[in-house]
């Protein structure tokens, strides 16, 4: 555009202006099975599963655990633990984990319960796609499947996915709403005139008592935003004019966790035990677990009751259980007790892994 061109205003009256991001209420048709979704609500709607999806608890039914004996850690176990976890902290020298001095090896039972809810949940909302001349699977080829009832291809249990997939039949073709099937839509930074005031001097054409050399005296530029054409290509539709109106129904499955450890050794963060494995002696799944009984600690029972009642009562009414696991695990934990240099120091070693959780070592160095 030269200069000329400039001062040219190309508004146009029958250009539409931008419409909604979201269809207007009453834009979209009904859809038999996703009713929720009246009039073009493009929100995630939850899709609550069918009341024979819902598993039915069997009253007095209970699992029994076995009994485990307590691991133990030996000295030279304890040692090697030791200087491993001195060898990643650089202030700590490895002197005192070599000579230091066993006064007892003092082994806790520790059990962690942990309850695993598989859970599907269905949630639909309104998508729309530029209809570029793709074939349009509308009501013309049947009735839309209910939300449970459309197949999807499920991941292995226990494992967290998310699938989108395209209701069958939902699918039908309507003008742009952003565009008003027109393709372009009014620029909003020049309200489609081309034109826009001059930020140098104000739309005055003048700057400092001299013509302004920025709009050369006009008082008016060309838009940047549209190029001086007063228009844009509608982003929603691509300038394509028709959209492709579908439900969207998104499956995600969760595994929904629940862990206890009773607080046995008061000293010891509980925390530490998450980043640590032990040995699972009792593993139960099926569709539906029952409480833990005869077990000797009772807050593993306690625990175990409470669980499992909380999960059925949250996700049965919202998704689908699918599948249920409980474990109890027996985490290895050893308070140290050791001298060195003619002073007391302890120590714990816990998990399969042998870590080291310690608030205080004997050597420790500081660079001046």
């Amino acid at each position: 555009m030269d200069d000329k061109d400039e001062d040219i205003d190309t508004f146009d009256p029958n250009l539409p202006e931008e419409g909604p991001s979201a269809p207007p209420p009453g834009w979209l048709d009904s859809v038999l099975g996703y009713e929720e979704h009246m009039g073009g609500d493009c929100t995630d709607q939850i899709c609550p599963p069918p009341p024979d999806f819902v598993p039915k608890p069997e009253n007095d039914k209970n699992a029994s655990v076995p009994n485990v004996m307590v691991p133990t850690v030996s000295e030279d176990v304890a040692r090697d633990a030791l200087l491993q976890f001195v060898g990643k902290k650089w202030t700590y020298s490895s002197k005192p984990a070599k000579n230091l001095i066993f006064k007892e090896l003092k082994p806790f039972t520790i059990y962690r319960y942990r309850l695993e809810t598989f859970t599907e949940s269905r949630s639909s909302a309104w998508e729309s796609e530029p209809h570029t001349g793709q074939c349009v699977d509308g009501p013309q080829n049947g009735v839309s499947p209910p939300p449970w009832q459309v197949q999807v291809c499920y991941p292995p249990k226990f494992t967290d996915s998310v699938q989108k997939i395209r209701v069958p039949h939902s699918s039908f073709i309507k003008p742009c709403h952003q565009c008003h099937g027109d393709g372009k839509v009014r620029c909003r930074h020049c309200r489609g005139r081309g034109l826009t005031r001059c930020m140098f001097c104000h739309g005055s054409g003048h700057s400092r008592n001299r013509r302004c050399t920025t709009c050369h005296g006009r008082g008016r530029k060309r838009c940047v935003s549209c190029h001086g054409k007063g228009d844009k290509g509608c982003l929603t539709c691509n300038g394509y004019r028709n959209l492709v109106h579908f439900i969207q129904l998104t499956v995600a499955w969760k595994n929904q966790v629940f862990e206890f450890i009773p607080n046995r050794v008061p000293e010891f963060p509980l925390k530490k035990f998450e980043k640590v494995s032990g040995e699972a002696f009792f593993v139960d799944e099926n569709l539906r677990v029952y409480p833990i009984e005869g077990f000797p600690d009772r807050e593993i029972c306690d625990a175990s009751k409470g669980a499992i009642q909380n999960h059925l009562l949250k996700y049965s009414a919202v998704s689908r259980i699918l599948q249920q696991r409980q474990t109890i695990e027996l985490v290895p934990l050893t308070h140290v007790y050791y001298a060195y240099s003619g002073k007391d120091y302890n120590y714990f070693v816990f998990g399969r892994e042998n870590k080291v959780h310690t608030t205080k070592y004997p050597s420790s160095c500081s660079i001046l």
